[in-house]
């Protein structure tokens, strides 16, 4: 299976990603750890990478579809993966989308987790409380829900018309989630 993971900051993505990866025995990837992996291997676009970091730029879309794209052709997401983190705009579902036609692929399913914004927002500033994350506030973990929100709504809308969407409650606890989501997945493609 060829999916995607998204969902609010604090929904849970990371934990369920590994969790979703694990039961369907495919590699969860990020971009982030993608951008690391490029960058400590020393690969030319890993090189490309580190320096626009460097200069405290963005990884435009053009770089970050080559390492994804080099990420997707390693022999462990042969049979599958889960992304995380990636695509964030239109733009770079339809260069994913393509690059996987080049293949004879398509995206199967994509998990959006979906949370009660306060709640998320009180997991949030309890986590950034025992992390001691200072810069975690209530008004800042509230804009980045909103940016959330307006970036990848879009990007739901797309998958939602495709019909690969699930929508899946994040809250609870990490087996009560984990359920719901192997229970929408197995019935939406029939695993």
């Amino acid at each position: 299976m060829r999916m995607l993971i998204m969902g609010p900051p604090g929904a849970g993505k990371g934990t369920q990603a590994g969790a979703i990866a694990e039961h369907y025995g495919i590699p969860a990837i990020s971009t982030g750890m993608i951008f690391r992996l490029a960058i400590t291997d020393r690969t030319a676009l890993g090189e490309r990478i580190k320096r626009v970091i460097a200069q405290g730029g963005y990884v435009s879309d053009d770089l970050t579809l080559q390492v994804v794209h080099a990420r997707l052709a390693q022999p462990d997401a042969a049979n599958g993966w889960l992304l995380d983190g990636f695509p964030r705009t239109v733009g770079q579902v339809v260069s994913l989308d393509n690059d996987l036609a080049n293949d004879g692929n398509k995206v199967d399913a994509v998990i959006a987790l979906t949370a009660d914004e306060d709640a998320v927002v009180a997991r949030l500033l309890k986590r950034a409380e025992i992390e001691g994350r200072e810069d975690d506030n209530e008004a800042t973990i509230r804009n980045r829900m909103a940016v959330y929100a307006a970036e990848t709504g879009p990007l739901l809308d797309v998958y939602r018309a495709r019909g690969v969407l699930i929508e899946v409650d994040g809250l609870g606890s990490v087996d009560e989630v984990a359920e719901r989501i192997f229970t929408a997945l197995d019935a939406k493609v029939g695993v």
